[in-house]
Order: C-alpha cells, then sequence, then structure tokens
C-alpha cells in the first residue's frame, strides 16, 4: 500500500479506453459513481471524464476523440492499440518541472519536454497546466509523469464525487530497476516482481473498497 506521502501526491490515474461513453460505463460499474465529462484535448486528440477521488486526485478516463485527430504523433497512452481499458499511468503533483525534469535527467531516469496544456470545461471555463511528457513512458507506466496547474482550481474539485483513493502500488518483471528509478525522482511508489507491468488503485466507493488496475 502507498505511504501517505506518496498518496498526498498523487494528482490523477489515468484510464484508458477505446471509447469514452465505454470507459465511463465500466467505471461506473466497478464504482458505483459516473464520472463527469471533462473536455477535448486538441493537441492530443483525445477527450475524457472525470471521477474525485479526494479534494486534490481525480480518475481521469481517457480516449480517442473521434471528431479530432492528434496534432502530432499518434494518441497517448497507448491508445493507439487495441486492447481492453485499464490503469495505464498516472500523475504526481509538481512544480518548478524545467528543474526537476533536468535533475531526473542527471539521475537516469528521462520524463521529456515540459509541457503547456489546456481544455475547456463544461462550464466554459479554461483549465491550463504544464506537464513533463506523458508520451515519454517510464518503467512501463510505472512511474508518473508530473504536472503543475499553476493558477487553474484543480479538476477534482469539480468532477463527480463518491470516491476516495486509499492505496497505489504496483507490479513490474523488474522491480528492482523500476523501485531505483523511482527513488531517483523520489517516488515512494511500493513496487513487487510481477509477471506484466501493473497499477492498482485501491478505492473506498460505494461499490465497496474495490481494486482498479
Amino acid at each position: 500500500m502507498a505511504s501517505p506521502d506518496v498518496l498526498a501526491r498523487i494528482d490523477h490515474l489515468v484510464y484508458a479506453a477505446a471509447d469514452l461513453d465505454r470507459g465511463i460505463a465500466e467505471v461506473e460499474r466497478l464504482l458505483g459513481v459516473r464520472a463527469s465529462v471533462g473536455g477535448r484535448h486538441p493537441v492530443w486528440g483525445t477527450r475524457n471524464a472525470l471521477a474525485s477521488l479526494g479534494p486534490s486526485s481525480y480518475l481521469e478516463i481517457i480516449a480517442p476523440d473521434p471528431d479530432q485527430l492528434p496534432s502530432a504523433g499518434g494518441h497517448p497512452f497507448g491508445l493507439d492499440a487495441a486492447g481492453a481499458s485499464r490503469l495505464v499511468g498516472w500523475a504526481a503533483k509538481g512544480s518548478g518541472l524545467e528543474k526537476f525534469r533536468d535533475g531526473a535527467a542527471q539521475q537516469g531516469v528521462e520524463l521529456g519536454k515540459v509541457q503547456s496544456g489546456s481544455r475547456i470545461q463544461p462550464n466554459g471555463a479554461v483549465l491550463t497546466w504544464t506537464l513533463t511528457d506523458p508520451r515519454c513512458v517510464v518503467a512501463d507506466g510505472i512511474a508518473p509523469f508530473f504536472i503543475d496547474w499553476g493558477k487553474s482550481p484543480h479538476p477534482a474539485l469539480l468532477a463527480a464525487q463518491g470516491a476516495t483513493l486509499v492505496g497505489l502500488r504496483a507490479e513490474h518483471p523488474h522491480a528492482d530497476r523500476v523501485r531505483q528509478m523511482l527513488r531517483a525522482i523520489a517516488v515512494d511508489l511500493p513496487v513487487s516482481a510481477g509477471a506484466v507491468p501493473a497499477l492498482m488503485a485501491s478505492i473506498d466507493c460505494p461499490r465497496g473498497c474495490i481494486v482498479l488496475k
């Protein structure tokens, strides 16, 4: 189980689905919470829906947007590959991301270029943020990317309520190497040996305490 320090650093979990409506229905069936529609990401060619996991963390359901293509490269989070919906990554809260990215590189962990993003919420408000490149996948998605919302209100405040994140852990075939990478970026996420890379989130919700993976 993740330590309280790690839980406090989790900004959001990323649940990738081939179709957003299907992803919303899957999460509702599992948690008993229907995620609220978030918005569109023009650069990535995606759209999302959100379910709050606490006052400053949330579950993001993300899927390709049928009405737009990514402006460069493919969709993030492996959305171009067919497969079942699953937790594919997570974002940690960060600040001073350029400096942090450079420090991580000195430790042998490449987080990619720091980027800016924005989307319009259903209420018309514009969210803006900076983040390390989610397409720069570290340790098969077990290591997080980092995000800074700046002066924007945190998306968890307007997301569907009813669930609380109580734990996050991971499995990986090369658990020792992954733990070393996580230490280099000061992330104390529990990682045990497993046949395939996997994230497992423990969530208190109307269905009880479930494990989403």
